[in-house]
C-alpha cells in the first residue's frame, strides 16, 4: 500500500514434531535459502536465519501487509513438504505446531542477528526449553505448560 511505512522486526522460533533432531549439517544451508526464499516470494525481508537440529530462528523484516500467522504457515508448510521431496530423512517430516514470535527495535537488531549466528555455540551450555522459557520470560508472556513445545529432555 502506497504510504504506508514500517519498520517491524520479529524473530521467530519453530521446533521440529517431536523435538527429533533431524535437521541436518548437510543440508541445513539448503533448508535455509529454501525458507529465505519464501520469506522474499511473499515481499518480506528474512535478516537472518540459524538454528540446530531441532529448532530453527528467524529474524524479519514484517511489512503490515501479511499476517504472521499466513506466513509461518507458508513456511512451514512448504519447508516440510521440501525437505519431504528432497527425501533428507527417513520417515514423514514435520514442524511442531505453534511458534513464538517476539519483537524488537530497530536498536537491538545487531544482538539480536549475533544471538542467532551463535545457535550452535548458545545450545553447549543451554537446552532448547531453557532458551524458550527464558524468551517467555523476558516478554513477559503468560502461558499454559500444556500448550507448549513437545519438550526431549
Amino acid at each position: 500500500m502506497a504510504n504506508t511505512f514500517s519498520q517491524i522486526y520479529i524473530q521467530i522460533v519453530f521446533a521440529v514434531k517431536g523435538r527429533q533432531n533431524l535437521i541436518s549439517k548437510d543440508w541445513k544451508d539448503e533448508l535455509y535459502k529454501y525458507i529465505t526464499g519464501i520469506c522474499t516470494n511473499n515481499q518480506q525481508k528474512l535478516i537472518a536465519i540459524n538454528g540446530v537440529a531441532d529448532h530453527i530462528h528467524i529474524l524479519i523484516g514484517l511489512k503490515p501487509a501479511m499476517a504472521l500467522s499466513d506466513l509461518m504457515r507458508e513456511i512451514k508448510t512448504s519447508s516440510s513438504k521440501f525437505i519431504n521431496e528432497k527425501g533428507w530423512i527417513k520417515g514423514n517430516f514435520n514442524w511442531q505446531e505453534g511458534y513464538g514470535a517476539f519483537s524488537y527495535s530497530h536498536s537491538q537488531l545487531d544482538n539480536v542477528i549475533a544471538y542467532i549466528q551463535n545457535q550452535e555455540i548458545h545450545h553447549q551450555t543451554k537446552t532448547f526449553k531453557e532458551e524458550y522459557l527464558a524468551f517467555l520470560d523476558k516478554f513477559d508472556i503468560s502461558f499454559e505448560e500444556r500448550y507448549l513445545f513437545e519438550w526431549i529432555e
